[in-house]
């Protein structure tokens, strides 16, 4: 079990990149709207949002706090709210709305990383959920944004 909570904490986000530049990195215009409204989407989620709230409330890490073995070495910063949670799913919810059936694949493999996280002790579950919830609300504005321009 500790290896598949690894896996999918440190590696099934590579793998949904991989997924993503196969199906998406094709020469059409379509394809290209997706990767940027990924990038847009993802650099609000994680690299604004998160960041500020993470500023604001500096909140400790589960191994921190509860002195925990850890199945994954992580740094002691501040934990909520997910930043991983929040690209991923930022990305994910962009690809839903572009291929529904690969889309809830992507859900499925984001879930199971949240999980994942709160398993190995680099996360608590307040942290996934509030960084999925800004990472789907960054990519649906991004969409409504983007197609209103």
């Amino acid at each position: 079990m500790d290896a598949v909570a690894i896996f999918f904490a440190k590696y099934s986000g590579y793998v949904l990149l991989l997924i993503l530049a196969f199906i998406f990195l094709r020469n059409t215009k379509k394809s290209w709207r997706v990767i940027a409204q990924v990038a847009v989407a993802s650099l609000l989620a994680r690299g604004i949002i998160t960041e500020v709230i993470r500023w604001i409330w500096p909140r400790l890490r589960p191994f921190v706090e509860n002195n925990v073995n850890l199945l994954l070495s992580h740094e002691a910063n501040a934990s909520f709210p997910s930043g991983h949670a929040a690209f991923y799913f930022a990305l994910t919810t962009i690809v839903y709305f572009y291929n529904k059936k690969i889309g809830i694949l992507f859900f499925a493999v984001s879930f199971l990383m949240g999980i994942a996280r709160v398993f190995v002790g680099v996360h608590w579950p307040s942290d996934i959920l509030a960084g999925a919830f800004i990472g789907i609300i960054s990519s649906w504005l991004i969409v409504r944004i983007l197609k209103k321009i």
